[in-house]
């Protein structure tokens, strides 16, 4: 697997995370790959052959081509039918409702193809430019032009919801929505309210998604002995309640995430954030 990742244009650079590239040769025997929860949405191109997502043990679907990945809260699977050339955009978690008037939520847990956000003449115009680009620097550019011409002027993310999302990340989900509230109870139903609208998901869903990736990263280069300091430097109750959230997010043990073949891709990428 190839997977690189590259930089927004400074005037993107708090909305969009990055920008990212993954290439794998064509091989029958390819597993499932388990695709994670991660409290971002993505911009989607599917360049080389098609991606089926799995809706049952032997049911799916065949991906959309050009999508928008919303916020999910559950594993689910996917597989390439041959080569995989991927081209993506990984905003934060505020970053896409900057661009478009959907309500966040309406994307939540599954693909919602392009030309159903901007229009099918946009869209269909956006495809042409990223397939046709000879490079990643040129389907950069390409996209960055999109995104640029279509983000909103004026402020489109609470400032209270902002705040939120970024006191969650620099505590690595380890942090209480009552905490960060200070007590003002009377804010939580109206922050839950504009979570889920410009977000996707509520608070306390993002910051166990947000906790999940800091244990994922963790895991990394270690091994199942390390669980307990995991769970204790994570700020987890007990291990209980570490493997708890950790099925609920990966539907499968922290002991099993580096040895499942169906983890490959999710350890390639966290091995890399």
């Amino acid at each position: 697997m190839d997977y690189q990742i590259f930089p927004p244009h400074a005037d993107l650079r708090s909305l969009v995370k990055c920008y990212w590239t993954l290439q794998v040769p064509a091989d029958s025997s390819t597993p499932k790959q388990r695709i994670l929860p991660d409290g971002c949405i993505e911009l989607f191109f599917i360049l080389g052959d098609d991606v089926k997502r799995f809706t049952s043990e032997e049911d799916f679907i065949i991906q959309p081509r050009e999508m928008v990945l919303g916020q999910i809260t559950e594993p689910y699977f996917i597989q390439p039918t041959g080569y995989v050339n991927s081209f993506a955009v990984r905003f934060y978690p505020y970053g896409f409702a900057h661009f478009v008037d959907v309500p966040i939520d309406s994307l939540a847990n599954t693909e919602t193809p392009v030309e159903n956000l901007f229009g099918a003449e946009a869209a269909s115009h956006l495809k042409s430019k990223i397939t046709g680009a000879g490079d990643t620097v040129q389907r950069i550019q390409v996209i960055e032009g999109f995104l640029l011409e279509r983000m909103k002027s004026k402020a489109t993310i609470d400032k209270i919801v902002k705040a939120a999302v970024e006191t969650l990340l620099a505590a690595k989900g380890s942090i209480s929505i009552h905490s960060i509230l200070k007590d003002d109870l009377s804010k939580r139903r109206q922050l839950e309210r504009k979570f889920s609208r410009q977000i996707g998901v509520s608070p306390k869903q993002l910051g166990k998604i947000i906790r999940l990736q800091a244990v994922l990263k963790m895991l990394i280069g270690r091994d199942s002995q390390g669980l307990t300091n995991i769970a204790y430097e994570s700020d987890y109750h007990d291990q209980a309640h570490f493997i708890k959230d950790f099925r609920e997010f990966t539907g499968a043990s922290p002991k099993h995430f580096l040895r499942d073949s169906s983890m490959a891709l999710s350890a390639l990428l966290y091995s890399r954030e």
